[in-house]
Order: C-alpha cells, then structure tokens, then sequence
C-alpha cells in the first residue's frame, strides 16, 4: 500500500499502440469502450513528495504554507479504485482528499473575501495527541452575479485522448448552458498543430458554441505548447478588465513541451498570470495520465486542478461549482501559525507537502501562493504534541546548550496563532488578518462534523500513501468517523467516500 515508485515518464514519450484507432462507440457516460481493446502501458506520471514530519515547537515555532483547492487527486483516487487497484502513494495527496469535499463554515460577513474557522479535538489516531482544525470559506456567488467571463477552452484533440473526447465534449457542453450573454468563449483545438476552432462568441449563441464543440475530433501527435501559447494569445485580444479572464485546458498531459523546456512553459504561463490571465486545468483519461506535469501548470497559472472521470463530476466542478472554478475572490491566500512551545511539544501539518513556504514567504508579497476561488472551503489540519507527552514520534531533540541559555515562553491560554494573508484578485498588496486558538481538551466525538469528516479522510488518504502515522490507523475506524460525520450530503459525495473506502479495504485484504 503506497509502496509503487512514482516514476514521471518523459511527456515526449508515447506508446506506439496508443495511435491506433479502433472503431468503438461511446458509453452513456462520453468514453469509448471496448472489450476487446488491449489494456494500456500504466505509465501515468506522480510526483510523491515526502510526508511533513514533526518539528519541535521550541526550535520552529512558525509553519507556513500556501493553501490548495485542487481537488483533482480525490476523482483520479476514485477513478483508480474503481478500476480494481490501489493507488500509487504519489496520487493521493491529502489536502486534495480533504478539499474535495465542501464543509459547513459560515459565510463571511464584514469586507473580507472569507471566513475563518478553527476547532481543535483529541487525535484520533493517537489520542495523547491533539489536531488543530483550520477552515476556510470563501464568499459564496450566484451564476447570475458572477462578473462577466473570457474563456478560452483549450482541448487536447491528440490521438492519446480519443477514448476520452465524447467525454471533453460532453463536460465542456454542460458548461456552455450556464453562459450568459455578456459572457465570451473562444475553442483552441491542439493535435499536431493548434488551431483556433471558434473565435470569441457571444454566451447566448450556444448553438453556435455547441456544433463547434461537437465538431472537435482526435488524431495526431500533441503540440500541447503551441496550444497554449495561442490560447493566451486569444484570450489576451479579448482581455476584459471588469471580468475574469481564464484558459480552461482539457488534456491527459501528455503532450509534447514545444517550447526550448518545461521551465520556459511555467515562465510563460507565470507572465500570464501577472497579466491578468489565469489558467484552470481540467486532466482526462488514464494509463498515460500525466498528474504531476498537470497540477504544475495549474499551480503557477493561478488556477485550479481537477480530473474528470464522469459526467457527474463534470457537472460537480463546471456547474454545481462553477463560481469556484471560474471566478478568483482572493489570490496568493498564505496561512501561517505560530505554536506556543509551553504548550506545543511538537506539531505537523497533515498534507500541503508541495505547498509549504519559507516563514519570511509570509510577509513577501512577491511570492506567489494559491488562489480561493467564489463558495470554495479549504481545509487543513495539524497534529500536535502537547508538552509533557512522551512519545516515539517527537522529533530529534538535542541536549541543553553549554553556552547559551534557553529562551523562556510567554505564560498564555493560547495554543497557537493563526495568521492569514491574501490580495485581491487585482491587488499587490496583502492583507493581514490572525486567529488565536486556545488550549482545551475535547474528545474527538464531541468535535463538530466539519472536523471529524475531515479527518476521516485524512485517516483514508494516509492509508493509501502508507504514512508513518496509519500505523494505528484502519479502513473500520476510518468508516467510523466518516459515518459520524455524514451531515448533509444532497450530491451524496460522502456517501460515495464510504463506498470507496470499503473498496480500498477490499483490495488491501486481496494483497495479503
């Protein structure tokens, strides 16, 4: 269980047996299908990036990280179980898990963007330990209310996604029926040259936006740069200063770079996205899926990631949450805490590996962080050692210095302090705004459904990538906590999480 290396094949690779086309009709769900198809070469590409460990609160008092609301890797999570495998551990990244997921935070009230919750309860896994619960909301829009749109869709045509377009088409078209008039989408295809199918159109021509839609069709090698590159160019002419201008990129990532290397790429859509343009990642199919390269372009164009594995999830990210997806209420959104070491041992944060920051990043306005997009919630949880707990997990702690002395602490009811840090979507400078969290000592049962369903998905995904701390840790305790916590589940997501997670326990028993 989270034991496969994680090797990221070179983007510029492609499997011979992919460029054959087999005549096959598309199920009710857009794929193609066909029994008799041979199963593809499983070369999907992961970055799996080393759990956060504990650090003593003495000696790294600050933990700094950027906040994430990608939810790509729960679909894809998701899409491999129900393929019959378990997943990679460098395909599960637990914020990801979390984030999929809405929670039940307040709507913010007052001038800023979001509102601010925090909880804190008894560790589930090790109940001498403590988690730290952070929640986030971001102010909620109606579609009707949002500011005017200049998409660009961006669709990977090459012959690595023809099982997959029926299902591009099908996605992009359940956006098109939530455009309105005073909305523009322009259509860039990409297979072996990038070609511009539709030039900016009104909303309302959605008969016009649809045929051309329709009309996309597969084949080629990839010229994912160039792509790109004229996907900017065209919604850079149609540039709308009192809306929000986005490329929204369908690809598997498999395509070739195009420009001189994968650095030049990020520096291109990083300049975008100083100009105004921000870039959504959509990622489709599988065998050659390429998550790392994907969430890298999200990550430095001020976007969001997501996969889509279904019409349902389809309409999940481009209608039950188009405003999220869609439209930036706050950008570069940094959170940092500060423990007090006289009531900290020790701490760490459960996921955010590729999203932690340097504690001067903080202060840096300069330094780029994630973006929270309209109704999104971001979620994020610490494990704490509480001072005066013995455990094996404490970090490497050194003897008394000879020739210093050690710093004393302030006497306080705090356990830490939060502090976040974000810009408007137009803006250059952040602003502050911080949360003391005091001690306290509450069961993890009495701790509120928001906390106690995200930390049975955090418990799942932990499991999956073999963490160090699923040692006490099980698919029956984890089922536990998320049966507690369903809570309202209209779009039955959490009910779905139990059905997979009884699908993971499944396959974990087949291996032993």
């Amino acid at each position: 269980m989270g034991s496969e290396s994680n090797v990221i094949m070179p983007l510029n690779v492609r499997d011979p047996s992919a460029l054959i086309l087999v005549n096959r009709a598309p199920d009710s769900d857009g794929r193609l299908m066909s029994a008799e198809a041979p199963e593809p070469v499983d070369r999907e590409g992961y970055a799996n990036q080393p759990e956060n460990a504990f650090h003593r609160a003495k000696e790294a008092p600050l933990s700094t990280f950027s906040i994430d609301v990608d939810a790509a890797s729960y679909a894809n999570v998701r899409r491999i179980l129900n393929e019959g495998r378990l997943p990679p551990a460098g395909a599960v990244r637990v914020e990801e898990m979390i984030n999929y997921f809405s929670y039940d935070y307040p709507e913010p009230t007052g001038k800023h963007p979001f509102s601010i919750t925090t909880e804190l309860a008894a560790c589930p896994w090790n109940v001498k330990h403590k988690l730290v619960h952070i929640g986030l909301k971001g102010k909620s829009s109606e579609a009707k209310t949002l500011p005017p749109s200049n998409l660009v869709f961006l669709v990977d045509t090459s012959a690595s996604m023809y099982e997959e377009l029926e299902l591009v088409k099908k996605s992009l078209a359940l956006l098109v029926k939530e455009l309105r008039e005073e909305d523009r989408i322009a259509i860039v295809a990409y297979a072996g040259s990038a070609g511009l199918v539709l030039p900016a159109t009104s909303g309302a021509e959605k008969k016009r936006i649809l045929s051309a839609i329709d009309n996309l069709a597969s084949g080629g090698s990839t010229a994912g740069a160039a792509g790109i590159e004229l996907a900017y160019k065209i919604a850079a002419e149609n540039f709308r200063k009192d809306g929000n201008n986005r490329v929204l990129l369908a690809t598997d990532g498999d395509f070739n770079v195009g420009l001189s290397s994968d650095d030049e790429l990020v520096r291109m859509i990083e300049k975008k996205r100083e100009q105004g343009v921000f870039l959504t990642v959509l990622g489709f199919g599988s065998g050659n899926y390429q998550d790392a390269k994907m969430e890298q372009l999200a990550d430095k164009g001020n976007g969001n990631y997501a996969y889509v594995d279904s019409l349902r999830e389809a309409n999940k990210v481009l209608v039950k949450e188009i405003g999220g997806t869609l439209v930036t209420i706050a950008k570069d959104v940094k959170i940092q805490v500060e423990f007090n070491p006289a009531r900290v041992r020790a701490y760490r944060l459960v996921g955010y590996e590729n999203r932690m920051l340097a504690a001067e990043d903080f202060n840096d306005d300069k330094k780029d962080a994630g973006e929270l997009g309209a109704g999104h919630t971001v979620t994020a949880l610490y494990e704490i050692i509480p001072v005066g707990v013995d455990t094996e997990d404490d970090p490497e702690a050194v003897d008394a210095l000879k020739y210093q002395k050690p710093v004393g602490t302030v006497d306080s009811k705090e356990l830490l302090t939060v502090k976040f840090r974000y810009k408007k979507p137009d803006g250059r400078k952040s602003r502050l705004l911080t949360r003391p969290v005091l001690d306290a000592d509450t069961r993890f049962a009495a701790g509120g459904e928001n906390l106690r369903f995200s930390t049975a998905v955090a418990e799942f995904a932990m499991l999956l990538r073999g963490s160090d701390s699923a040692k006490n840790l099980s698919y029956e305790g984890v089922l536990e906590h998320a049966r507690g916590a369903l809570g309202q589940d209209p779009e039955g997501h959490r009910a779905e999480f139990l059905r997979l997670v009884e699908a993971a326990r499944d396959l974990d028993r087949q291996k032993d």
